[in-house]
């Protein structure tokens, strides 16, 4: 059978394609066919190379008359697009080499409980803090999202309080249920990150969800929420606990750093740092998690510079919930969820795995 033509392709029919398929994420791109992401494999449609004309079709096929202007003035916008009741997708346009390129994230209708995530149970515990300041760390793409999410159900279905999330674009919507909900698009109901938290500070907030802290603003305004007794969540693109709160610290003039490491040693509750693998037993993708609960060691070696230590402290605190990135790996490859090589090249010393992989199978013979 030849391909199908180009022209035949049609924006709700990919859509469709997509939910059936459960596709992650679909790419139209011109000069390729319409490629599905499929349990984290890209998989290209049985279909002619797109045209120039038929990626502008199918992007003003889900873009507002606004969007379309927006990405003719700035070259590109993201925006979330709802497909009827089937699915709700975070949309990017984007112009590539003079044409117009779109990439759809698929937001999943049902949201997972913490267990389904993977979570250890401990983790739930922090959803009851009356203040202080969670971060879900990870690369693009891992879950973050999803993660936080899960977790705003949680306490939207079990607490009496009032939860803001500030997001860019709002991907999962939330239904008033014990606790009432205010959900702000960045673009579209405040200009800015930071200016929605310094805002969100006067309309009496218990719990806000800061759906990324991408400048020094917003870091700022996310640590003042949680010092003024909020519970505060927020997503960082960086792996591991210590990183990440080398991350934030560096992101502010040395002459401020002394004052946000303490800040941050006494607010701080967890890091969840999270990684999406392809499933080596079966189709589909796993996560793969580093938690850091902030006992007062861990907050001494953040107020002291001493943030290297952490790893030793993650390891010995399980009581606490808390695992390494690396230990979790090492877990999940040897029940065979996951491969060698993502073993090696996900872990933050594939050194020391190897070694005591080696060691393991020396004792074995």
């Amino acid at each position: 059978m030849s391909p199908v033509k180009s022209s035949d392709v049609g924006i709700n029919d990919l859509l469709n394609l997509a939910v059936e398929k459960e596709a992650s994420d679909v790419h139209i791109a011109v000069g390729a066919p319409p490629i599905l992401r499929i349990h984290g494999r890209l998989t290209p449609l049985d279909c002619e190379p797109l045209k120039p004309e038929d990626t502008e079709r199918m992007m003003k096929g889900i873009a507002s008359s606004e969007h379309q202007q927006a990405v003719r003035e700035r070259g590109g916008v993201d925006f979330g697009f709802g497909f009827g009741d089937k699915a709700r997708f975070r949309v990017s346009v984007f112009r590539q080499k003079g044409y117009i390129g779109v990439v759809m994230r698929q937001i999943p209708k049902r949201l997972m409980t913490l267990e389904e995530i993977g979570l250890p149970p401990p983790v739930k515990e922090l959803l009851f803090k009356p203040r202080g300041i969670v971060l879900v760390t990870g690369p693009t793409g891992s879950g973050k999202t999803t993660t936080l999410a899960s977790m705003i159900n949680v306490i939207n279905e079990e607490r009496r309080c009032h939860i803001i999330t500030i997001e860019d674009p709002i991907e999962y919507y939330h239904a008033h249920k014990n606790s009432i909900i205010t959900q702000r698009e960045v673009g579209v109901d405040v200009p800015t990150f930071s200016e929605a938290v310094i805002r969100g500070l006067r309309q009496d907030p218990d719990v806000m969800l800061i759906g990324e802290m991408r400048d020094l603003e917003t870091m700022a305004a996310a640590l003042t929420a949680a010092e003024t007794g909020h519970l505060v969540f927020a997503t960082l693109h960086t792996t591991g606990a210590a990183n990440t709160v080398d991350r934030i610290v560096d992101a502010f003039p040395v002459d401020q750093q002394e004052q946000i490491r303490i800040q941050l040693a006494n607010n701080i509750m967890a890091v969840i740092s999270k990684l999406l693998l392809i499933r080596r037993d079966r189709p589909g993708r796993i996560a793969a998690f580093e938690v850091m609960v902030a006992t007062p060691s861990i907050r001494a070696m953040t107020r002291d510079k001493k943030t290297f230590r952490i790893s030793s402290d993650i390891q010995t605190g399980a009581r606490w919930g808390m695992v390494t990135l690396d230990a979790h790996l090492t877990a999940l490859y040897e029940k065979g969820y996951i491969s060698y090589e993502d073993l090696i090249t996900k872990s933050q010393d594939p050194d020391s795995i190897v070694e005591k992989l080696e060691s393991q199978k020396g004792k074995r013979r």
